[in-house]
């Protein structure tokens, strides 16, 4: 049966074209939502962008019928209508003292499912807290997920372990021009483009990834990156990732002290003859959700704080190097050249990004529409590394299946361009590995 689905501000937010994610069935607007979208027109973030890109997008659907019956779209049999705010119902008026805007949504909601005796109408919204009000007072709701990573524990690591190989194919590897044909590892695995191989029989093995285009797997040997060295095999697929010019997509997933920024930071030095500039930006997500305009201070001062790991990094490559040696005084020179330069995502936009190794940190808190933003604007001879954990998300409205970084992970597994390692082991001390396994 044809469904009504009532949509929160949130979720257009979220995706400016999620209208036409509900097939062949009914979108309610409520009045509410257009007034809070009005609020977010002004803007350079992608939220901004959204609210603007909707808004333009009812306007031009609009008729006399947008509050009468509503008006077809996608030329299916569904339709989207704006819904006019009504009185108060009294189990709104008993349960909730402050009539916010989220609570007019409800009570909107709330009449359109008693108009149709509770059956088959759905509050969609982001919002975990508005989702838990809204089955309190018995309304149907569901969390907004139209892309998504189905199953975790089924995601691409970008790692594979063959056992027991062949000697004659360590002695291939070991040779130039150090690769071997896949059919000979003698498994009958899948391999993605650009997957990493770990290739064991006994005490013999050997680092390799998988090369598409000529369909067999190369040596990769541990190599110093400005001044750092890879601890474990997986920071060695992801140095050898970064450093590969073949590749110009690389996502480098795992927990906290991993050592996914730093390695980052040591391939984009190593590299920077080869590129314009280094972008190293991240996502300006504060904690609790209170605005950057509460903080004391101008603007710099404000987004300080949360650029303050990328400078810690720097300053962990640095101290690899004694005080008059040129490679540490040269990370301190290029950042007041702005070769390199450190800003969130949101500022981003509108610059050129031509010939730039570009880093972002913190890539769970990005939507899957911001990444696709991201990439989209890369020009020729950039390279782009998104690092992150995809069980460690600060945004309200993302969590582990629906956050960007998770989305490209899923969706360019294969691809030519792309490599994706997951990083297990913590390197950054003893102790910090200690509390993450057992804290």
């Amino acid at each position: 049966m044809k469904k009504i689905f009532i949509l929160d501000t949130n979720v257009i937010l979220h995706d400016s074209g999620c209208i036409h994610q509900f097939k062949d069935n009914d979108i309610y607007i409520p009045i509410t939502v257009i007034e809070e979208l009005d609020k977010f027109k002004k803007g350079n973030n992608v939220i901004n962008c959204n609210a603007r890109d909707f808004l333009r997008s009812l306007d031009a659907l609009s008729s006399d019928k947008m509050l009468n019956g509503g008006v077809p779209i996608d030329n299916g049999e569904g339709s989207i209508s704006i819904r006019l705010d009504t009185s108060l119902n009294a189990i709104i008026k008993d349960n909730f003292t402050e009539i916010t805007p989220d609570i007019r949504i409800l009570n909107i909601a709330y009449s359109i499912a008693k108009k149709h005796e509770f059956k088959n109408v759905i509050f969609v919204t982001k919002d975990v807290n508005l989702r838990l009000k809204a089955r309190s007072i018995g309304l149907k709701t569901e969390n907004y997920n139209s892309k998504f990573v189905e199953n975790l524990s089924d995601m691409y690591t970008g790692l594979k372990v063959i056992e027991n190989i062949n000697s004659d194919v360590f002695d291939d590897l070991y040779q130039k021009p150090y690769d071997a044909p896949v059919e000979r590892l003698g498994t009958d695995q899948v391999f993605y483009a650009n997957e990493n191989v770990i290739l064991k029989n006994g005490s013999k093995s050997a680092l390799a990834f998988f090369d598409g285009g000529s369909r067999s797997v190369r040596l990769i040997q541990p190599r110093i990156c400005y001044g750092i060295k890879p601890r474990n095999s997986e920071q060695t697929f992801a140095l050898n990732a970064m450093l590969n010019p073949d590749i110009s997509l690389v996502t480098v997933s795992g927990k906290a002290g991993t050592g996914k920024t730093l390695l980052a930071l040591a391939a984009a030095l190593a590299k920077k003859q080869f590129y314009r500039q280094i972008f190293i930006a991240r996502p300006v997500v504060p904690l609790s959700n209170k605005d950057l305009g509460f903080l004391p201070g101008d603007v710099a001062s404000k987004l300080d704080p949360y650029m303050q790991p990328l400078y810690d990094n720097l300053s962990v490559i640095q101290n690899h190097f004694s005080e008059n040696n040129s490679s540490g005084k040269k990370i301190k020179e290029l950042i007041e050249e702005e070769k390199i330069v450190i800003t969130p995502i949101s500022y981003i936009r509108g610059r050129s990004i031509v010939r730039v190794f570009f880093i972002v940190d913190e890539a769970q808190n990005l939507t899957p529409h911001e990444v696709k933003t991201i990439i989209t604007r890369a020009g020729e001879g950039t390279k782009i590394i998104f690092t992150g954990d995809i069980f460690q998300i600060d945004h309200p409205y993302l969590d582990s299946q629906t956050n960007g970084l998770a989305y490209i992970i899923e969706k360019m597994k294969g691809q030519r361009l792309y490599a994706h390692i997951n990083l297990e082991k913590g390197e950054r001390s003893e102790l910090a590995e200690l509390a993450s396994k057992i804290l």
